[in-house]
């Protein structure tokens, strides 16, 4: 009625609509993944998370994206399609972490006396929870040196804490016990 073809109308809506939908297409994922966070939580604001590549305290969750502040005091903004179509690490909903560390002794040091003094600098960290109980074993025993696993338990709060100052502690006890932390080394032998 109007002198308009009707298919050259309905067409060019038609690609107009398809262009705006590729264009929503990002956007509505991540408005899905923000949809598909708030209605199964995976995690809350101030959970402990590692989510594409990145660890950190869950800061804010929007719509569209999550916000998490990192270790080293950064935002970090995750689009939340990537987020809810990724690998969640959650550190926080145990309520507690295992701290993994390794240390390295001689293979002429006394094994038992090393793991002794080790277990001693994680039971005396006062941040150390009781139980689950500390451990400390022979984890491996390397080309250069016999590798101790020690895993003591912490909140999510004090990982950070406990894994440097037992580091430090742990170090500068088996100096005092006498015990040799090696390097690795390369003995050449040159004929005559």
């Amino acid at each position: 009625m109007a002198g308009i073809q009707t298919t050259s109308f309905i067409a060019v809506l038609g690609a107009a609509g398809l262009a705006v939908g590729l264009a929503l297409q990002g956007t509505l994922a991540n408005f899905a993944g923000g949809v598909m966070i708030l209605l199964f939580k995976p995690f809350k604001v101030g959970d402990v998370i590692e989510s594409q590549g990145h660890l950190g305290s869950v800061k804010e969750i929007h719509i569209f994206v999550t916000k998490l502040l990192t270790p080293e005091n950064r935002t970090v903004i995750l689009p939340n399609a990537s987020v809810s179509g990724g690998n969640i690490v959650n550190y926080t909903t145990e309520g507690l972490s295992r701290v993994d560390m390794t240390f390295g002794i001689s293979y002429e040091s006394n094994i038992k006396q090393a793991k002794e003094v080790l277990m001693k600098v994680i039971e005396n960290h006062p941040k150390v929870l009781k139980e689950p109980a500390p451990f400390v074993g022979v984890k491996e025993l390397a080309s250069s040196a016999v590798l101790l696993a020690v895993r003591p338990y912490a909140t999510p709060q004090d990982y950070w804490d406990i894994y440097f100052t037992v580091m430090e502690e742990g170090k500068l006890a088996l100096d005092k016990a006498g015990i040799k932390i090696p390097y690795p080394q390369l003995n050449v032998h040159l004929p005559k």
